[in-house]
């Protein structure tokens, strides 16, 4: 399912010549199209891959990891002034679904612990203080606590800090991805081992065949190689759809694998 098909820059008055307008894909702007349920955003770092991710999680209005509403999230205010420029056109809008950075995981597992040694906390409290009441008063005071608990260890196990950051990124993916929706994922492969890239890969497939849409921001050569998927290349403006074989991350890593002492010879 596509839900997002194309992403227009609107006209009107003259644009900010301040970032990211500055930026030569957005001096050079022609829409973003979305042909496939899977489209992979490739290009070296400043070339304006995150911005555009950013910019459309904003202008959509997306749920963020860790910080809950874009619209709210303080580190995309920065954005919000682009955003207000794109137009986002729909083949079928929705609202599941969410926006992640690498570096917000990390804070959104201190965040759960953070919550989960408050409900500990309060459960404790409750222990002590209706210790002399009834078993009804104790259960009806301790629900609240040990719900959320409960629906943390259901979504999390022992917590997503009690794993190592692979194992607990997956298990959040597993836990958050719903079908239906549309996922906005810069660089996940940062705390990834190639295997765990590859359970990435079967799990965004599996959401994929069940009406889910994913645009991923990414330098690693295994989630360029996604079956079907559409790569636009930010290095040749304006961004236009690139064969996987062509982009300059795969090349130059088949070169180093095929023979790494002509490349670290000269180091």
């Amino acid at each position: 399912m596509i839900h997002l098909r194309e992403i227009q820059l609107r006209d009107g008055e003259t644009r900010p010549e301040t970032f990211p307008f500055d930026l030569p894909f957005v001096r050079q702007w022609e829409t973003v199209l979305f042909d496939q349920p899977v489209t992979l955003l490739v290009g070296e770092n400043g070339s304006g891959k995150s911005t555009l991710l950013e910019g459309l999680a904003a202008a959509a209005e997306m749920v963020t990891v860790g910080s809950g509403s874009a619209h709210r999230d303080p580190s995309l205010s920065h954005i919000h002034p682009f955003a207000k420029w794109l137009r986002l056109v729909w083949n079928k809008r929705t609202r599941k679904g969410f926006f992640l950075r690498a570096e917000d995981f990390f804070g959104y597992v201190r965040q759960q612990a953070h919550t989960r040694q408050e409900m500990e906390q309060e459960l404790e409290r409750v222990e002590r203080e209706y210790q002399d009441r009834s078993k009804q008063a104790q259960g009806l005071a301790r629900m609240p606590f040990a719900g959320q608990l409960a629906d943390m260890r259901q979504r999390y196990g022992a917590g997503l800090d009690a794993r190592s950051h692979g194992e607990s990124f997956m298990d959040l993916f597993q836990s958050r991805f719903v079908p239906g929706g549309l996922y906005l994922l810069d660089e996940p492969e940062a705390p990834l081992s190639p295997l765990r890239q590859l359970a990435l890969i079967s799990a965004i497939k599996e959401m994929v065949e069940q009406e889910s849409q994913f645009i991923i921001a990414t330098h690693s050569p295994i989630l360029m190689a996604f079956p079907g998927a559409e790569i636009l290349s930010f290095d040749e403006l304006p961004i236009l759809p690139v064969r996987y074989e062509s982009i300059e991350h795969v090349r130059l890593l088949r070169d180093f694998l095929n023979d790494p002492d002509a490349f670290l010879r000269h180091l």
